[in-house]
């Protein structure tokens, strides 16, 4: 048996300009941060001559090409597995909720699968496999900074070039920073989930319209990798975080909801210094950093939603486990 263990993204700015529609005009760039909580993938032997899928229901396929499944399928393609093997899948958080858990799902299957061919890829490849899968495969209207994140772990500045490239930047924070950052963030569930698909599919349809905006998103990952580095890094980010959450609610698109703008203001009456809706927008997690006394004030205004704390996960997608079982012939 294999166990990978790959981590969700907090993306702190410059969303949507790792979508085609604005790279390939010019580059764009995010900063984003693997958190600690984590997709998990196993992959074991099956003594039948089919595959056996385990997620939310559970598939018995004769063939990869049955498997319904579009992430595991396409997996399975890619790296040439088919029958006699068994593939469970479990996440800390659920989907939709804007920490880009099919990303995640996609670079631990595919980190999975090659261990138990015993084959070794790096961070790079995976994360690109990923892309190709989601994107060009599958046809997915989505960007590329959640495959990324998830791929190399650690607070990035993640630039996209036109010539389709991918450019992975860790950001140098010092340690007391992010320990600090840590403590001061808020992450409250919404309790709405929604399909990020048709969000990010008019915003695709629309960054024509929007390139001013989508600009200055793109430069505020840079102002933002730059401010947390500092000596004021933290109060600095914060600011910028705030800019980034007008910023994204002026593009449109049903990114916002008036229950979370509600929500987002009666947070800054009470002390939170920035903020932001994660993934695509229109529901999922929000994002809150404050002063940690006030995290209490800011829970009661809002009726103690669902909470998660986090950190950074500085690894990124990994193996955490393999078994002395030897593999059956998979391709029987």
């Amino acid at each position: 048996m294999i166990i990978s263990q790959t981590p969700y993204r907090v993306s702190f700015a410059g969303g949507g300009t790792d979508l085609p529609a604005f790279y390939r005009q010019e580059y764009g760039a995010v900063l984003s941060m693997a958190i600690d909580k984590h997709m998990y993938v196993t992959v074991s032997p099956r003594f039948e001559k089919t595959a056996r899928v385990a997620y939310t229901k559970v598939e018995i396929a004769e063939s990869v090409n049955d498997i319904q499944h579009e992430l595991v399928r396409e997996a399975l393609k890619i790296t040439g597995l088919g029958r006699h093997i068994e593939i469970t899948t479990v996440g800390d958080v659920p989907a939709g909720t804007g920490m880009g858990s099919s990303s995640s799902l996609t670079v631990g299957l595919l980190q999975a699968l090659y261990a138990y061919k015993g084959q070794i890829v790096s961070a790079k490849n995976v994360a690109e496999q990923a892309c190709r899968i989601e994107i060009d495969i599958l046809g997915k209207p989505i960007g590329k900074q959640d495959q990324y994140a998830a791929a190399f772990g650690n607070l990035n500045y993640i630039r996209f070039n036109p010539d389709d490239t991918v450019d992975v930047e860790p950001v140098p924070a010092p340690a007391e920073t992010m320990k600090e950052l840590s403590s001061r963030m808020m992450l409250l569930y919404t309790e709405q989930q929604r399909d990020a698909d048709g969000i990010l599919k008019r915003q695709s349809e629309g960054t024509k319209d929007r390139m001013p905006v989508l600009r200055a998103m793109r430069d505020l990952a840079q102002e933002m990798r730059v401010a947390i580095t500092g000596a004021n890094g933290l109060d600095e980010f914060s600011k910028l975080l705030h800019q980034g959450w007008e910023l994204k609610r002026s593009l449109g698109f049903g990114i916002s909801m008036e229950r979370v703008d509600a929500w987002y203001e009666q947070a800054r009456k009470l002390g939170a210094q920035g903020g932001k809706l994660l993934g695509a927008g229109g529901g999922g997690f929000l994002l809150l950093v404050a002063p940690k006394e006030r995290h209490n004030l800011i829970r009661d205004a809002l009726g103690n939603p669902r909470e998660l704390t986090l950190d950074i996960d500085r690894r990124g997608g990994r193996v955490i486990f393999i078994s002395d079982h030897q593999r059956l012939l998979h391709n029987q």
